[in-house]
């Protein structure tokens, strides 16, 4: 039976539970494509700041930080319709999506040394797969996805497979484990297989000009401010009432504790509406610093796990987040940012890899215990960032094994420790050792016991729909709200939940975008299996 939409939310009120893209991207489309206006829209953040996974702050005094950041590419067009309209945040003349693009053709990727060994470049003109690696990959693009319920990466292929130049590329460039989802590893090669022939280069991947928060959520929150959205900031939702019947679910309240820590109850009139973001992959971050270790957060930390486990057991149709959550060890990595009042790295790097900053990406040491990666955007990455500093970034998928050189898990070392284990395997901790001995440079480590949890093994259902059969007035959005055929860890997951949302409930007039199928262009698998087979 069709949702009856609405087609007249004049009074509208839309509650959104957390401050990420997925909620960001909504309220645009609520404004510009319902017609519910900006004032009647609350977005709910527990924290201080906005944008979830796009992020970037700190300063050239302190340190920069950035626990991770999104690839972009050309065909994410949720994404990119989002931006279209959107003033970027040097110039209101040109739109973020204008800016991206523009940026992007100046600093093409082109990586020259996307994987190291011994301190020197990789010969990657082949992906190293046997015939039985090539069948394998291409039986798991034509199974069903409904047949890989709970199936890991490591149950499908063989144990050669993992020692290949194809599994390190796709390892470090997209933070799967062995123990990750295979359906969603299946998602990606049938989503991005037009990228598949540029890969050891990471051709095809699009970059924005400064860090992500600067270049994407501040415009985002500008032009919603402008039009009268609230952004509730320390505001955290910790249940919500729902009433359930045979074939209608409707939500009728919110709980929350606002910014002065006392708890309130919003209660939901019959023409109001409530966004969900379920579950998040930077929940419980914690950041250590040059001298100090970043501690770990157990889930009983984290307000949005907490909040959809509530919700879950309300209902079978609204998912089930322990098998996202429930295994730390499984889903957690260490990020790290270096600022350097120094610019001798980065020419190093310059000279070393071929590769003008911003036009390299991912550099992964391959015999690194951590498998350490790390990625020098170009600079200033930061609009405030002085022009003396240079920013990097990096992250190790193996933090609980011992470094090669410094004895001690990655998990266990502050900011100081990680960049010295850099400097050895690249060989050069000569060079940096009067830099470092002087004070020119500092790292700030990053906790995250929850970012890798959207690749875990999962079953139809776990995610719950973004729209649950039903459902009246709510939705779910974000990483966790299941959205057939697209890949999660993208902001175009999230963008496309937002249009799904909005366009499921109001009478907009649009459809969702489709997703861009390249699986089914004569000219791209053609390139495909000859890159799988060189």
């Amino acid at each position: 039976m069709p949702r009856d939409k609405n087609n007249n939310p004049g009074d509208s009120k839309v509650y959104l539970i957390g401050g990420g893209i997925a909620s960001l991207a909504s309220a645009v489309y609520l404004i510009n494509d319902a017609g519910v206006s900006g004032k009647n829209i609350h977005i709910l953040e527990q924290d201080d700041i906005l944008g979830g996974a796009l992020d970037g702050a700190g300063d050239s005094g302190n340190g920069f930080i950035i626990r991770g950041g999104r690839m972009h590419e050309e065909h994410f067009v949720c994404y990119w319709d989002l931006l279209s309209n959107i003033p970027s945040y040097d110039d209101p003349n040109i739109s973020v999506k204008d800016e991206c693009f523009e940026f992007s053709a100046r600093f093409v990727s082109h990586a020259q040394a996307r994987l190291l060994k011994d301190g020197k470049k990789m010969d990657l003109s082949s992906f190293g797969l046997s015939l039985k690696d090539q069948l394998d990959l291409m039986k798991l693009t034509s199974t069903p996805e409904k047949s890989l319920n709970n199936i890991r990466i490591e149950e499908w292929f063989e144990n050669e497979f993992f020692e290949s130049n194809y599994w390190l590329l796709w390892t470090t460039m997209f933070a799967f484990q062995k123990w990750s989802s295979v359906a969603i590893m299946r998602r990606y090669m049938k989503r991005f297989i037009h990228l598949l022939d540029g890969m050891p280069q990471l051709g095809g991947i699009m970059r924005s000009k400064y860090n992500q928060y600067h270049s994407v959520v501040m415009p985002l929150k500008r032009y919603l401010q402008e039009r009268g959205v609230h952004f509730d900031m320390r505001t955290q939702v910790v249940d919500v009432d729902f009433k359930l019947s045979a074939d209608k679910k409707t939500a009728t309240a919110l709980h929350i504790i606002d910014d002065n820590k006392k708890e309130q109850k919003i209660s939901l009139g019959v023409n109001d509406y409530l966004f969900i973001t379920n579950g998040s992959i930077t929940e419980c971050t914690d950041n250590g610093s040059w001298k100090n270790v970043p501690s770990l957060k157990e889930k009983s930390s984290s307000g949005s796990w907490i909040l959809w486990e509530k919700i879950a057991r309300k209902d079978k149709d609204f998912g089930n987040p322990g098998v996202f959550s429930d295994n730390i060890d499984l889903q957690k990595w260490y990020s790290f940012t270096a600022t350097l009042k120094d610019s001798c790295f980065h020419d190093y790097m310059e000279n070393f890899s071929g590769n003008l900053d911003g036009t390299g990406g991912l550099v992964t040491i391959t015999d690194s215990n951590w498998l350490i990666s790390f990625v020098i955007a170009r600079q200033p990455h930061f609009p405030d960032q002085a022009k003396e500093v240079k920013v990097f970034w990096g992250y190790g998928l193996y933090p609980d094994r011992e470094g090669n050189y410094v004895k001690k898990k990655m998990s266990e070392c502050n900011g100081e420790e990680i960049l010295e284990e850099l400097w050895q395997h690249l060989k050069i901790q000569d060079m940096m050792k009067p830099i470092v001995d002087s004070g020119k440079v500092n790292c700030i480590p990053v906790a995250m016991p929850f970012i890798d949890s959207l690749f875990m093994p999962y079953a139809i259902g776990d995610r719950p729909d973004v729209l649950p059969k039903g459902a009246t007035n709510f939705a779910f959005i974000g990483q966790f709200a299941e959205v057939p055929n697209e890949c999660v860890f993208t902001v175009e997951y999230s963008v496309r939940c937002a249009q799904t949302a909005v366009y499921g409930l109001f009478a907009s007039g649009k459809q969702v975008l489709p997703i861009y199928n390249s699986m089914y262009m004569p000219k791209v698998l053609i390139k495909a299996i000859k890159a799988i087979n060189r």
